[in-house]
């Protein structure tokens, strides 16, 4: 089947996404707060408490350590998530789209030999460390918001879990019908949420200001020079209040580099740091707050309130990491490393809204395992940690490739010092949560391990089934004409077959000529490449040229989260070529349906041909997915041998 990978001009950095329709600043900004600031606007629920519970098992909690853990913590978000994520990663677009895959194919653009082959490697390991993330973040925050209820009554502690449950599967369960209609309420739910963090930390603030002392990263270094072991444990903690800082990026070609920046800056940095350093200011009271600072900071009139208002918030920091999941899975299909899988879309409007049923059904699995596993928050900080860590590190280390690239001099010089230091704090951050592995980072390195193996081996059996095609080629345009002269029986109407390699004879036209012994009227050769960049212009759409009097080349592009629809394009191509006869009724598809076998000498070990071989009979049919109407295609059954 016809899917690989091409090379298209593009559009100078900051050029739009085609497809999304301009919107006002304001809603992209209001999205954004929905979206992209779902995660780490929740991270004040057990952020703090997760490192002061750690801190306290080394030292007792004395307010200089609590201002200087405090102090970590604010420069930690002002360096990782103000500077790193927001004002630098963010200048990396790929057509005005951001991720980790879109990174990565910035970065190995232009470049061949083993520095490619390492990029991708590495690329492709930080977005299966994405899908740890996907399972552990609604995991972890619907627990942690449900577990404010234990303040309200430790009568309802028994019930944490179960209604943790009942959350998710709600959750999951309404992902079919999209975020069209309920994503209008994540902007508001967030704005409230975040004026919430504001109030209750300026409250607890208002009564103890000399918390604010902790905003001179003096206190932070002291404690790093006093405690330097302590500290560098504490991160693995810290990093809890930088996640979600990936879906930044992630998120970018939905809503653009100014909105992102305007709604961090303006909104949730501030409230972050006021809820953050509130929490402090409460400690600094009462030490015995510790349990449970964020919630304790609340009267106790509004802690219901309070409560279900986390619980809710939770659920759009979940829902936009499971739209990611959707995404990457979409991106790594396009680009040759996953399989085919059923892409629904859930807007005729946004292009961004899609659903996968597989993809959601085996989250959901993994998520209710986790949540009956770890059963609370502070058990699975750990894990979280480390798919956090992971995978800003592999960010840091494609933006090396991408960000310097066309600067000289001095200014070159700059990127790469300040771009070395990022790098220092991830792999600080990262080494921290490695020490945690026992405790629960194995989860998130064994899913990556797993998903990376399988988009490998996919891509290696796809890469080796292109080569066999390759070394038995027999030149189309040779073939054709020689059909010319030489005709078999030509039978009404036109013959679509659809080809991995163009300019060879594809598989499927050799089987019909041997079987059926007839050739149709008109025949046009049919291949798909997907671009490296997120969308193709209507210009650069199709590319169709004649091989001999009855036959065709057409080669129709697509851009990574652009899907595929091959009757859409022919209609295209048929308005610009009107000699070529595709009306549907009367187009045939020839399609080839390859099942793998040992070779004697076999290209993949057994067990990887067994995974590829499962994988390829697994995937969604070629029908489906280029959206071919299925009582026009013809099947040819081959067998290859790996």
């Amino acid at each position: 089947m016809s899917q690989g990978t091409a090379s298209v001009p593009t559009s100078p950095p900051g050029h739009p996404a085609a497809g999304h329709a301009p919107s006002s600043r304001a809603a992209l900004i209001l999205g954004a707060l929905g979206v992209v600031y779902g995660d780490i606007g929740t991270s004040p629920l057990y952020t703090l408490r997760a490192c002061l519970t750690g801190l306290s098992v080394h030292t007792d909690l004395e307010p200089a350590h609590l201002l200087g853990v405090l102090s970590i913590l604010f420069w930690m978000l002002m360096v990782v998530v103000s500077l790193k994520y927001v004002t630098l990663i963010l200048r990396a677009d790929n057509r005005g789209e951001g991720g980790t895959l879109a990174l990565l194919e910035l970065a190995v653009r232009n470049r061949d030999g083993k520095l490619r082959w390492v990029l991708i490697v590495l690329g492709i390991f930080g977005a299966a460390l994405f899908y740890g993330d996907s399972m552990i973040t609604p995991a972890i925050s619907v627990l942690s918001a449900l577990e404010g209820i234990s303040i309200v009554s430790h009568t309802l502690d028994a019930w944490v879990v179960p209604l943790a449950l009942v959350v998710l599967v709600v959750l999951f369960a309404i992902q079919s019908h999209g975020t069209a209609v309920i994503g209008k309420l994540f902007g508001p739910v967030m704005v409230l949420w975040f004026g919430t963090l504001a109030a209750l930390g300026g409250w607890q603030i208002w009564q103890t200001p000399e918390v604010l002392a902790a905003l001179n990263p003096m206190w932070g270094l002291r404690f790093i020079v006093h405690f330097p072991l302590i500290s560098f444990l504490l991160l693995g903690a810290v990093v809890l209040a930088l996640t979600g800082a990936e879906a930044l990026y992630a998120d970018m070609g939905h809503f653009g580099r100014p909105a992102i920046r305007s709604a961090w800056f303006s909104m949730v940095l501030p409230a972050l740091t006021l809820c953050y350093f509130g929490q402090g200011a409460l400690l600094l009271r009462d030490p015995s707050a510790i349990r449970n600072p964020f919630f304790m900071m609340a009267p106790e009139w509004g802690l219901a309130p309070l409560v279900a208002l986390a619980a809710v918030a939770t659920i759009v920091a979940s829902q936009a990491v499971i739209s990611g999941a959707y995404s990457v899975t979409r991106q790594a299909v396009q680009l040759g490393f996953w399989p085919r899988m059923q892409i629904l879309h859930t807007s005729a409007i946004e292009k961004g809204q899609i659903y996968l049923p597989q993809v959601n059904a085996l989250l959901l699995c993994a998520v209710l395992v986790l949540v009956l596993y770890f059963r609370d928050s502070d058990s699975m900080a750990a894990a979280y940690g480390f798919a956090v860590t992971g995978t800003m590190l592999t960010t840091s280390v494609l933006a090396f490739a991408v960000l310097p690239r066309g600067t000289t001099g001095a200014k070159r010089m700059l990127w790469f010092v300040v771009l070395g230091l990022l790098l220092l704090f991830d792999v600080l951050l990262f080494s921290a949560n490695v020490f945690k592995i026992h405790e629960g980072g194995w989860l998130p390195l064994v899913v990556a391990i797993v998903v990376f193996t399988l988009m490998m081996t996919w891509r290696r059996g796809r890469r080796l089934l292109s080569e066999m095609q390759q070394r038995d080629r027999q030149p189309l345009k040779e073939f054709m004409e020689q059909l010319e002269e030489y005709p078999p029986s030509r039978v009404p109407g036109t013959a679509i077959f659809m080809t991995m390699n163009s300019g060879n004879v594809p598989p499927a036209l050799l089987h019909n000529l041997k079987h059926n012994k007839v050739l149709h009227d008109h025949v046009l050769f049919l291949t798909i490449l997907v671009a490296d960049v997120p969308y193709i212009s209507p210009e650069e759409r199709f590319t169709v040229h004649k091989l001999s009097a009855s036959s065709w080349a057409a080669t129709i592009n697509y851009g990574f989260k652009e899907d595929p629809d091959v009757p859409e394009a022919l209609r295209l191509v048929a308005e610009a070529y009107p000699e070529l006869d595709l009306e549907p009724m009367r187009t045939s598809y020839f399609l080839s349906r390859q099942t793998v076998v040992a070779a004697r000498k076999p290209a993949l070990w057994r067990w990887r041909r067994a995974v590829f071989s499962f994988m390829a009979r697994n995937s969604t049919r070629s029908t489906k997915f280029f959206k071919i109407p299925a009582n026009r295609v013809v099947e040819m059954g081959m067998q290859v041998e790996l």
